[in-house]
């Protein structure tokens, strides 16, 4: 049975999908991969688990080993025809999906320094296959990808014109997810599609999109996955006065500063509790239920920001382990939002259903899985059976 592999490497999980065509067969997801013990879920095309279990691995490495030893005692039939992988940053240079070869490898890795905490561990992956299986081809995704159609105006930062020239200008990110919501919003409804959408791909990291006719006009990251929304461990958007700060007042290194903003902050800063959302809504302390309103109010505000750019709202979408299952925080937000005319059915929010809006909402609130991985595996066809 020959079958496509999707691998998608993330801050904090690693999720790895098998394609026969358009039908995902297998799908694999290693959670909590920067903790001591990670669990490890595997589930059959009917959604059925055929393995579950928290487990002891190296992490993102050890877990990429540790599932192809899996498959290759579990699943002996699959014969592997080409591996797809996310890629968090594309940069100038890279804006569509390629196939891998070493000069990519190279470009890629020079983008580590904007991309810390998943640049490498997509780098990681690819190489890792290519030791493992040398002769499959690879195809790199790059989430930077689907922005390229934001209008110059979101491109640019305020500084002298030679560093746009350098390429330190807006990129954006989760680009996969949103080409995905793009796709699902035009099969859904097409006048969904064609309409003005906001969708809330909320995670571990986390940011919106603002789109017209299903691309994208304005994202809340930026030149790099720092900015923007607070995230599990970033800290979202920044007075950079406060970096100047702590870079000449705590005498701060520019690895100690990064160290803070990427690991340290974010959800797990404030509440000085966890980066996880679960572990936030299961605590009964003042500093989770701050860190939880605090991500809510942002969300909230940057909705507003992003309708403005939109002109309007037709469309709210809720995707991302948080946007799909964290109930508490879809209601929280959508409340501070009526103001735009988003009003949901309460007991609809509970049961997660597809669509959230009451009959009588001005705006159409949906929730959507994400699913990067059949948009991956499409590219990674599309490109390797060339």
């Amino acid at each position: 049975m020959q079958q496509i592999a999707v691998v998608n490497a993330g801050s904090s999980t690693l999720k790895l999908s098998l394609f026969e065509g358009c039908i995902r067969r297998l799908s694999v997801l290693a959670d909590r991969l920067d903790g001591p013990d990670s669990r490890v879920s595997i589930r059959n095309e009917d959604g059925a688990v055929c393995f579950d279990a928290v487990i002891a691995v190296d992490g993102h490495h050890g877990a990429l080993a540790w599932l192809f030893d899996w498959l290759a005692a579990e699943r002996p039939q699959i014969r592997l025809m080409a591996v797809g992988h996310r890629v968090v940053h594309g940069g100038d240079l890279l804006t569509e999906s390629v196939l891998v070869t070493p000069a990519i490898c190279e470009q890629i890795r020079a983008l580590i320094p904007l991309a810390p905490l998943h640049q490498e561990l997509n780098l990681d992956a690819i190489e890792f296959i290519a030791r493992r299986f040398p002769e499959l081809p690879q195809v790199a995704c790059f989430d930077t990808a689907f922005h390229t159609t934001a209008g110059p105006m979101e491109r640019m930062f305020a500084l002298p014109r030679r560093y746009l020239e350098q390429g330190i200008r807006r990129y954006g990110f989760h680009g996969l997810s949103y080409e995905y919501i793009s796709g699902r919003l035009h099969v859904m409804e097409t006048d969904l599609a064609g309409g003005r959408s906001i969708v809330c791909h909320l995670g571990n990291g986390a940011s919106l999109c603002a789109m017209k006719r299903g691309r994208s006009m304005a994202t809340t990251m930026a030149f790099t996955a720092l900015e923007g929304l607070p995230m599990g461990t970033r800290c979202g958007s920044i007075d950079p006065g406060v970096l100047l700060y702590l870079l000449e007042h705590e005498k701060m290194s520019a690895a100690e500063l990064s160290d803070l903003l990427y690991r340290k902050s974010g959800l797990l800063g404030i509440s000085g509790i966890s980066q996880d959302m679960r572990d936030l809504l299961a605590d009964n302390t003042p500093t989770a239920a701050e860190a939880v309103e605090y991500f809510c109010y942002r969300i909230a505000r940057e909705i507003g920001s992003l309708a403005a750019v939109l002109g309007g709202l037709d469309t709210l979408v809720f995707t991302g382990g948080i946007g799909e299952h964290a109930q508490w925080v879809r209601a929280r937000v959508c409340a501070l939002s009526r103001w735009l005319g988003v009003d949901i059915d309460l007991s609809a929010n509970t049961r997660h259903a597809d669509v959230l809006s009451t009959w009588s909402s001005a705006v159409r609130v949906l929730i959507i899985p994400a699913n990067e991985e059949s948009v991956i595996a499409g590219h990674t066809v599309r490109i390797a059976m060339q």
